[in-house]
């Protein structure tokens, strides 16, 4: 209950900022020029994010945007060279969410399907990032402190996941292991949009 009040709080902070906006309002967030710039920061297993941290920049915010495409409503696209996710809608729309993907050397691409779905996950991180982050846990619990986040959608039999995170000021940003990271709130709002077996589309720009 208190974590579904958590969230209710965070939507309608959300919604006050999208008022305030309308209204020409000031209100503080993150400029549109530091969305995407370079981050070096490593996880942080235990960090708590506050409603406030949780605010991405206009551009990375859950909205519905004009996107065509010849896959069918339900699908999720993930293009790892804009940052965002989108879910398919139908009639040339989509919803768009802000996410972080992988670092250089770690993006990939690809068609998986979502094979499991899981609420406040427990990490285990794999022996790849322990040994870049030796001061990693081997296990954490599920919670809001977990870098896991709130969420996961587990893609096929592979490593990868669309997650939640304790890190919001990452997504925009390319610094993971190869998994997609979205704010607790925007991946609450996928895991109940969709169901397991659907279709994910991973796109990367070729590089020359």
């Amino acid at each position: 209950m208190r974590q579904k009040k958590r969230y209710l709080a965070l939507g309608a902070l959300a919604g006050m900022l999208m008022t305030g906006l309308a209204t020409g309002a000031a209100i503080a967030a993150p400029s549109v020029s530091d969305a995407r710039a370079p981050l070096q920061i490593g996880d942080q297993p235990g960090l708590v994010p506050t409603a406030q941290d949780s605010l991405l920049p206009p551009e990375f915010r859950l909205q519905p945007v004009y996107f065509r495409t010849t896959e069918k409503p339900g699908t999720i696209i993930i293009n790892t060279d804009e940052r965002f996710l989108y879910l398919v809608q139908g009639d040339n729309r989509a919803l768009r969410y802000g996410v972080g993907v992988g670092r250089d050397g770690f993006q990939w691409s690809g068609l998986l399907k979502i094979s499991r779905k899981q609420e406040w996950p427990d990490w285990r991180p794999p022996a790849e990032m322990i040994q870049r982050q030796p001061y990693l846990p081997r296990f954490m619990a599920g919670g809001e402190g977990n870098p896991l986040g709130a969420r996961a959608l587990y893609l096929g039999d592979t490593i990868y996941r669309i997650h939640g995170t304790n890190q919001p000021q990452t997504i925009g940003h390319a610094l993971s292991s190869g998994c997609f990271r979205m704010v607790n709130g925007d991946v609450v709002d996928l895991f109940e949009r969709v169901p397991v077996g659907t279709k994910v589309v991973v796109l990367q720009r070729t590089k020359l």
